[in-house]
């Protein structure tokens, strides 16, 4: 191998010779070793590269070679790549610049130098960095809770950029995985948005991002009774969680509800209301809303009931404060020594009631009347 080798350099060295000799005269050089080690510059995609070979004033002829392609023999350009020109300084250097550099351009560049004695090289590796770049990312997906899922992230550069996930959730944590991100059995709480970032420190990070979402059956949050006396409205209230959006249906007694005179059903999402304009001693009992969706079903019973006045264990003292007859329509006052009650009765239904041990007279009487308001027409 040793052998092979030294043959392959004296043949480098007649090669050399034989281009030199056919190069213009007048360039002085500074003498270079042979064997110089190469260096090594590195340099961003799309910058200017300048390759440096310095000359002094002994007589020689000069040429700068990537590969074995001459791309400058003197100041004769060979190349037709109209990036590459000479950097000279009266004729102290002899240097290679090259613009808007791309990774094709990586690779080693030789300065040949002619002596009187023989001929020298300086050796130049230019490494080209690329700044991270995503090539290949999945599409925004849907999926069902339960299933496993794997999200794609490819990119280059160079040095080859580092992968990294996170979930865009409240903690936002990185999570295991470089190019492909694997899910096992998806839950509704990794739904959301995912970040993929690609980073090689040559310039910013490359980040992009996949939407994921969950598909999930409903789940009743919330259902509200109501405690409402007769004659006035009424609104049952239910509300669902679920991907996609929960359809909903109200049933009485195994029997579906619609909207009809007195009765109305709005939907908003994932709430709805059954209202009742004008409770009657029909309406009260016991309702179920239904959430559906394509995953599943769920429930909910809830009541309409009347309320019901407060039992006393102490003696009590009633007093009319006001009453219209023709309206059947009452205001009553009972005292005890604990509390206080007043009572509202309108169309000879309890309207309204407040039951208190606080006694601020000007108070009581301000609410008072302001009810008085409400129970005559």
């Amino acid at each position: 191998m040793v052998g092979r080798g030294s043959f392959c350099r004296k043949q480098l060295q007649a090669v050399l010779l034989r281009l030199l000799c056919l190069l213009p005269a007048g360039l002085p050089v500074r003498s270079v070793d042979f064997q110089r080690a190469t260096d090594n510059i590195t340099i961003r995609q799309g910058d200017t590269a300048i390759l440096r070979c310095y000359v002094d004033d002994k007589v020689s002829k000069v040429a700068w070679l990537n590969r074995s392609n001459i791309i400058f023999a003197g100041e004769d350009k060979w190349s037709l790549d109209p990036r590459v020109d000479l950097v000279t300084k009266g004729q102290l250097e002899y240097s290679l610049r090259i613009q808007k550099v791309d990774v094709y351009d990586e690779g080693a560049y030789t300065c040949s130098i002619q002596t009187k004695q023989q001929p020298k090289t300086s050796q130049v590796h230019l490494i080209v960095q690329v700044p991270p770049m995503i090539f290949n990312i999945s599409s925004d997906i849907t999926v069902n809770e339960g299933s496993n899922v794997t999200l794609r992230c490819l990119a280059n550069g160079r040095p080859e950029p580092s992968i990294n996930w996170r979930h865009l959730s409240p903690l936002a944590d990185e999570l295991d995985g470089d190019e492909y991100l694997e899910i096992f059995g998806i839950t509704r709480e990794q739904a959301g948005r995912y970040e993929c970032k690609a980073a090689n420190e040559v310039s910013s990070p490359n980040v992009k991002y996949v939407n994921v979402v969950v598909n999930y059956p409903p789940v009743i949050m919330e259902s509200k009774n109501a405690e409402i006396p007769v004659g006035r409205s009424a609104a049952l209230q239910c509300n669902a969680i679920a991907v996609p959006k929960p359809d909903f249906e109200w049933y009485r007694d195994d029997k579906r509800i619609f909207s009809a005179e007195g009765i109305k059903i709005q939907n908003y999402g994932t709430h709805s209301v059954l209202m009742v304009s004008n409770v009657t001693e029909e309406h009260y009992g016991n309702y179920t809303c239904v959430a559906t969706n394509k995953l599943g079903i769920n429930n909910a019973n809830l009541f309409l009931y009347k309320p019901v006045l407060p039992t006393f264990r102490y003696p009590i003292r009633g007093i009319l404060l006001a009453g219209f007859e023709r309206f059947c329509s009452f205001c009553f006052l009972f005292i005890s020594s604990h509390f206080l009650l007043i009572l509202f009765l309108k169309h000879c239904t309890v309207f309204s009631f407040y039951v208190s041990s606080f006694r601020c007279w000007f108070f009581l009487s301000f609410f008072v009347f302001l009810h008085l308001k409400k129970i005559v027409p």
